[in-house]
């Protein structure tokens, strides 16, 4: 695992340039740095060293004749496979690293070679010849990629950090990706928070060129069910799968650990991985917000040692600031503090972790997904329904009525992903600004025209595989692990498990039936039973448990006077006068703290911005322990 940054358009200072630009996402990779600068380009790297620890796979790595000049960050679980191809094929390997498999397979396959990979990863490669740049991003958006084109200058880079150091980047706030955030909790567009930055997405590559750019997808998921299998053999092909992947993403030439919280998912790595130690986090004693004691039960019947920490309301306040820094642009998902302080732990006794992220995504495993035909209600016609939504659309909001309002939509129009935090009505009356942000309906569509004619389930899930998971799930991964220095690794998603969970029936992702012992598990049903299938019995009720996820209490701090007056503070900013009208957020956090209503988590959506602001816009990058 690493960093990779790199610019067109040398300058004389070129050297120095890119120094300054690896220096800013050290973190990626303390163990080792390398560059390449020539005329017509600046590429650097950042090593965390896991595979071919010594120095001979320090980057960046060139082809036979030095012609193609590859900078890499991820890993890829099938090299050795490739590499026996490339062998056969006459190409000669100076190293065992996965890294020069990348540069001797895009000489041999071109982009063709990104249907080949098994893995993570994000890489630039030069052509000195063509003077090209080629970059690619994987599958599910993994790894990062960031870019830009400014002043003549293309640049690129896990972080977009790095592009600060740069003489011919210009900071300006995108305030559209402002309005849409407030309503998703991330950016849910290709444009970041950064004006004229942008994410490359998941599953496409680039090709840049005597200054022009161009992009195309090479993979995508097609969900096809396929009906023959009955749910034994799902079962089966399920765990043969799972096993299949883990012992995948176990190779490293150093320790790998594994994430354990109290849901199916880590646990179910974590019993079938194999590895000597497990991490958790947690809030107090309150079991709502702590699953330390499940977890030190879970892993001492697999036989394995389990390091813990509680983080305090301290430590979390006082790490958000920092928190923010790395995430790169503002992420109001609570849990990535706690994520943040799960990799610290594990980052003091190894360097790779397994973790259970994905498997919502692809087996369906969302609580929101049994909402689609879940009662007898659903079974109605849909104009009855529609027509009694419109109705209730037009009383006072509460939940009865809103279940009606609910119900009365098409999912196209009812869901954009897990999060929905404020409509375009409620953002409107609280921004001072006006934005082009477009209707949260005009970012979704696009993808719900890929999956038309499916049903609602698989509709939801295809949107949260390219919204919801690459834009708070990975991002939160991947920027809270690098901030330690640790590799995470998540085997749900790997491109055989996606391949066998997209002819999986929507009737085993997500069942209603509650008849037997054997269906009262609603969401990833088949995954689960898969699970219980490869867990000790005595542990085997981990398939049973309701997912937490690294819960953590802001509802209850954010009544406390402390931390009330803290974000109070944000509220009543100079900053904060700029976007937003003081009025109706004085107005959340209050009805909040007497509660009238939980506003917590639009509370917690505008207050992130506000300090990630003060972070990259008021301090230039720089961060704090202290709020205020």
């Amino acid at each position: 695992m690493c960093g990779i940054v790199g610019f067109t358009k040398t300058k004389e200072n070129a050297d120095k340039i890119i120094c300054d630009m690896m220096d800013r996402i050290k973190h990626r990779g303390p163990d080792a740095e390398g560059k390449y600068v020539d005329e017509d380009i600046a590429l650097g790297h950042r090593r965390l060293s896991i595979i071919d620890v010594s120095s001979v796979g320090d980057q960046p790595i060139y082809n036979e004749d030095g012609t193609l000049v590859i900078v890499f960050n991820g890993e890829i679980y099938n090299y050795r496979d490739i590499r026996e191809e490339l062998v056969s094929a006459g190409h000669v390997f100076k190293t065992n690293t996965d890294t020069e498999v990348l540069i001797h397979g895009y000489e041999e396959f071109g982009e063709k070679l990104l249907n080949k990979l098994r893995g993570m990863f994000s890489f630039v490669i030069w052509d000195k010849n063509k003077k090209q740049l080629f970059g690619a991003r994987d599958f599910f958006g993994i790894k990062p990629m960031y870019y830009a084109n400014m002043n003549g200058t293309f640049m690129f880079g896990s972080e977009i950090k790095s592009f600060l150091a740069h003489p011919d980047f210009e900071k300006e706030l995108n305030t559209s990706v402002l309005e849409s955030y407030l309503t998703f909790q991330y950016s849910p567009v290709s444009e970041t928070f950064f004006k004229n930055v942008y994410k490359l997405a998941p599953a496409h590559y680039f090709t840049y060129k005597d200054g022009k750019l161009e992009i195309k997808r090479y993979w995508d998921v097609h969900f096809d069910a396929d009906d023959k299998p009955d749910l034994d053999e799902w079962v089966n092909r399920i765990s043969d799968t799972f096993h299949d992947s883990v012992k995948a993403h176990k190779i490293a030439d150093v320790e790998v650990g594994s994430f354990l919280s109290s849901g199916v998912d880590s646990s179910y790595v974590a019993a079938i991985a194999d590895v000597d130690k497990t991490f958790t986090v947690g809030f107090g004693k309150d079991e709502k917000y702590n699953e330390i004691g499940w977890a030190k039960n879970f892993s001492n019947a697999i036989g394995k040692e389990n390091t813990s920490k509680v983080i305090s309301p301290e430590e979390y306040w006082n790490s958000i600031s920092m928190i923010q820094y790395h995430m790169d642009e503002p992420l109001a998902d609570p849990s990535a503090v706690a994520l943040y302080f799960v990799c610290n732990i594990a980052s003091e006794k190894l360097k790779v972790v397994l973790s259970g992220e994905g498997a919502d995504e692809i087996f369906g495993g969302y609580n929101v997904y049994s909402d689609p035909n879940g009662t007898f209600y659903d079974r109605l016609p849909r104009a009855i329904k529609r027509g009694i939504g419109n109705i209730a659309q037009k009383l006072p909001a509460k939940r009865g009525v809103n279940f009606f309002v609910r119900k009365g939509k098409d999912v196209e129009e009812r869901f954009i992903g897990n999060a929905y935090m404020f409509t375009p009505e409620d953002r409107k009356r609280i921004l001072k600004i006006q934005t082009n942000a477009p209707d949260p309906t005009e970012i979704t569509k696009h993808y719900y025209k890929r999956v038309k004619g499916k049903d609602d389930v698989t509709k939801m899930q295809y949107l949260d595989l390219h919204l919801w998971m690459a834009g708070d799930i990975l991002l939160k991964a991947d920027k809270m692990s690098m901030a330690n220095s640790l590799e995470l690794r998540v085997p749900f998603l790997d491109k055989e498990i996606m391949s066998l969970a997209e002819k999986i029936p929507t009737k085993y992702r997500v069942t209603h039936d509650k008849g037997t012992d054997e269906t009262k598990y609603i969401t990833k049903y088949a995954m689960r039973l898969a699970a219980r299938k490869d867990t000790p019995e005595q542990t085997a009720k981990t398939a049973a448990k309701k997912k937490l996820g690294f819960p953590v209490p802001i509802r209850v701090w954010l009544k406390e006077e402390k931390y009330y007056n803290i974000v109070r503070s944000y509220f009543e900013s100079e900053s904060s006068k700029k976007f937003f009208n003081t009025t109706p957020l004085l107005s959340l956090l209050n009805d909040h703290r007497e509660g009238k209503a939980d506003n917590s988590r639009k509370i917690w959506t505008i207050f992130i911005f506000l300090v990630w602001y003060k972070v990259y816009f008021e301090n230039d990058g720089q961060y704090t322990s202290k709020l205020v």
